[in-house]
């Protein structure tokens, strides 16, 4: 089970460097994950029918440019303006400032953050697209990666739907998968107020304030 404070860590460590996200990212576009998740499918009778459904939209949402990188940047943000919508503005400020950033203008600081974050991550993802080679829309339309692009919006959908929907307004829940390691801490911090509560959130958020004031 993972703890508050292993939680704290990882979100501190994000928000003081960014680039500290992209190795957990760099496995994401795994061959072996792909055949695995393709097998997997092919076994996986009973959603076979809600697959295929998904799969039309998936298609749709491809043909109408959510592969453009500001739709990974704006994805990566909606996640993060979720998570800073219940961090109080005196914490917000608080972290923000030492991390050293400025805090002059709440909702442009916040803003600032999201932004950086995001844009870090999103030209990794670029990058290792162009490295495997290929378009990512080819990608994701064959086979294993799209299996994987599936399961794993049903499985955000179940574990926080909250998530889930905010991003399916956009189809922004096939993109999910491809950031999903670097995103989890602020999934799971999210978790802990949905089912324990505000008070438990805010004993991340204070965690994530000490983690940041002593450098992650």
């Amino acid at each position: 089970m993972t703890t508050y404070t292993e939680i704290a860590k990882r979100i501190a460590n994000i928000i003081i460097s960014p680039a500290s996200a992209i190795g957990l990212i760099d496995g994401v576009l795994s061959v072996p994950q792909d055949l695995g998740y393709l097998a997997y499918g092919y076994f996986d009778t009973d959603s076979r029918f809600t697959r295929e459904t998904e799969r039309f939209r998936l298609i749709n949402a491809i043909r109408f440019g959510i592969l453009q990188n500001e739709n990974f940047i704006r994805m990566i943000e909606i996640v993060l303006e979720k998570f800073s919508q219940y961090v109080s503005e005196d914490k917000r400020d608080d972290i923000y400032a030492k991390t050293g950033a400025s805090v002059v203008g709440r909702a442009i600081t916040n803003s600032f953050v999201s932004k950086k974050i995001a844009t870090t991550l999103a030209q990794r993802i670029s990058l290792m697209i162009s490295i495997r080679g290929g378009v990512l829309g080819n990608f994701l339309l064959a086979g294993g990666m799209a299996e994987r692009s599936l399961y794993r919006s049903k499985s955000l959908k179940s574990s926080d739907p909250d998530i889930y929907y905010e991003l399916r307004k956009k189809d922004y829940d096939f993109l999910y998968f491809l950031v999903e390691p670097a995103l989890k801490p602020f999934i799971e911090a999210l978790r802990v107020r949905r089912t324990q509560g505000s008070t438990a959130f805010t004993q991340i958020i204070e965690l994530v304030e000490n983690e940041v004031g002593d450098g992650g």
